[in-house]
């Protein structure tokens, strides 16, 4: 068995055709592109993406070495690599989903603000800025955008679509679009019309709350068995060589790639289990304009 423990020739093949295997995917991905997406507001910049990738790709690698020294398994050493890299995409998804779920009832508080506000005879112009600055931290940023631009004289309309982008939601495109049809047809009745979106965005507060306790038990099954899983390789690999030993072949090495494909096929699916499948949004337009406008300049004009 010694013989057929690897050699860097066998090191080479290896590598080599996962080389070329990434390539075929990069170029898969370079001729089909990827779908895109509507610009919005982040909190994050360029410079903290690439600092936040590589520290995810630097802590990866040191996963794979550990991995590799402790079972010389090259295959194994590039899954842990992965699984690292990607933990996030395959068992986070919490904090996402507590974010929409605030988003989504500061939504609903501001909705009834705006009603409660607009029940004193102001005007929609008027009731926007009032209501912005007691609004939930969660979308009080979004509202100021708002504000700003329409301070930049933009049309209450095109403001409205501006904010719908930036709030990048199903439920805040109902609301958006009433206040839409609103500013563009002057016509009665927006009150009751808010008081009652406000109380369907509450019941969708209480229906995804109830959601996410249910999938908070299989997102915590997922990590239990991904967990274990590897615990129970690593352990046979560094206490019990001889049982794993046909791994250390390159028959052997072929099928525990086979069997690490099937584990990330399962971990997959059990991701979309936990997964929430929020509907579409209906009110995307391009933008063609810049997304804070500055007022043009005229001779004369004081400011």
């Amino acid at each position: 068995m010694d013989s057929a423990v690897f050699n860097p020739t066998t090191f080479a093949a290896i590598g080599v055709g996962a080389a070329v295997g990434g390539g075929f995917a990069l170029l898969i991905t370079a001729i089909r592109g990827f779908p895109a997406k509507p610009e919005q507001a982040s909190g994050r910049t360029a410079a903290d993406i690439v600092k936040f990738l590589s520290t995810r790709a630097a802590v990866a690698v040191v996963a794979g070495a550990v991995v590799l020294a402790a079972t010389r398994w090259p295959t194994a050493a590039i899954a842990a690599g992965v699984l690292v890299f990607f933990w996030n995409q395959l068992f986070g998804g919490l904090a996402a989903e507590r974010a929409a779920l605030a988003r989504v009832e500061a939504l609903a508080g501001w909705t009834e603000s705006l009603r409660d506000t607009i029940a004193g005879a102001v005007g929609l112009e008027q009731a926007i800025p009032a209501t912005a600055r007691a609004a939930s931290p969660a979308i009080r940023e979004n509202l100021h955008t708002l504000v700003d631009r329409l301070r930049a004289r933009m049309p209450l309309p095109q403001a409205l679509e501006y904010f719908a982008d930036d709030m990048d939601d199903a439920s805040a495109d109902l609301v958006i679009a009433a206040l839409i049809l609103n500013a563009r047809l002057r016509g009665p009745g927006l009150r009751e019309v808010l008081g009652a979106l406000a109380q369907s965005s509450r019941e969708e507060v209480d229906m995804r709350q109830r959601v996410m306790a249910q999938r908070s038990s299989t997102r915590r099954s997922v990590q239990i068995v991904v967990g274990v899983s590897v615990a129970v390789v690593l352990g046979l690999a560094v206490f019990n060589k001889s049982f794993v030993q046909p791994y250390s072949t390159a028959t052997g090495q072929l099928v525990l790639l086979g069997v690490i494909g099937l584990f990330a096929a399962g971990f997959f699916w059990l991701r979309k289990l936990s997964s929430i499948e929020t509907p579409a949004r209906f009110l995307q337009r391009a933008r063609t304009v810049p997304a804070h406008p500055v007022p043009e300049q005229r001779s004369g004009d004081p400011r």
